[in-house]
């Protein structure tokens, strides 16, 4: 592989690592039902403290997923993109086929 296409997969990569955590899916999943949510909001949805979900944040603003807002004392994540809504579905479509597989498998 030469090393601009390498490039460009390692960065695809970082994107797929920021969005491997569960805690990290369920903050895009609800940033993408509410446009936009402070750390208390999502700390409530997600059940862990603040300063773990502060770097599940960070990780996500890192990979580009997220962009904040400051207001006031509060800073506001919102989500940067569109398209993980189309790719969760696939993902479940995926999820859904193996499930079926096994139990094909299983009454075999």
């Amino acid at each position: 592989m030469k090393k601009k296409e390498l490039a460009k997969y390692e960065a695809r990569a970082q994107v797929f690592k920021a969005l491997a955590h569960p805690a990290r899916l369920k903050i895009m999943d609800e940033l993408a039902v509410h446009e936009e949510r402070c750390v208390c909001d999502l700390t409530e949805v997600v059940g862990f403290d603040m300063s773990t979900v502060s770097r599940h944040l960070s990780v996500l603003k890192n990979a580009g997923l997220v962009g904040t807002e400051k207001r006031g004392q509060m800073v506001f994540y919102r989500s940067t993109v569109c398209c993980l809504t189309g790719f969760t579905e696939c993902v479940e479509n995926v999820l859904n086929n193996n499930v079926k597989q096994q139990q094909a498998a299983l009454k075999a």
